[in-house]
């Protein structure tokens, strides 16, 4: 795809989308800090992510990522130490240790998922559905594009 020309505004808009996407994020992370206070949000994205694919190696999660092996290997025997999930043997290769939601995890994702949720209708509160609908939209493409971009 030839790269856009830089039409009156867009750098600017660039900039802008950088700035809070950055702002977005430091939320993120001081969100998952208050959900639970050795939780970093790796962590929470961790238990997320074996939440929506069960059956999930740790080799999965360093790719799905792109994270080093080593980060999430220290990830994973941390949530596992705090009882957060479990490994359990692959029943068709014996040889591979498969990672699940303890209940402990389950738990907390439930009362993060709870707390998102109340955070969300009070700061959307006066949103018209329309911008609703427009701002989902915009996050899913974004997303979307997000996976089929290179690094």
């Amino acid at each position: 795809m030839p790269p856009v020309q830089d039409e009156p505004g867009r750098r600017q808009s660039l900039e802008s989308i950088q700035r809070e996407l950055t702002a977005f994020a430091r939320r993120a992370r001081a969100a998952a800090a208050r959900m639970h206070p050795d939780l970093s949000l790796v962590a929470y994205t961790i238990l997320s992510h074996l939440e929506e694919q069960q059956d999930c190696r740790a080799t999965d999660l360093a790719a799905h990522y792109l994270l080093d092996k080593s980060t999430v290997s220290r990830q994973v025997a941390a949530l596992e130490r705090d009882g957060f999930i479990e490994r359990r043997t692959d029943t068709t290769d014996h040889r591979v240790q498969v990672l699940h939601l303890a209940p402990r995890g389950v738990a907390i994702l439930a009362d993060a998922r709870v707390r998102r949720r109340a955070a969300f209708e009070e700061r959307l509160a006066a949103w018209s559905p329309a911008d609703l609908e427009r701002f989902a939209g915009y996050l899913v493409r974004y997303n979307a594009d997000a996976t089929t971009a290179r690094p």
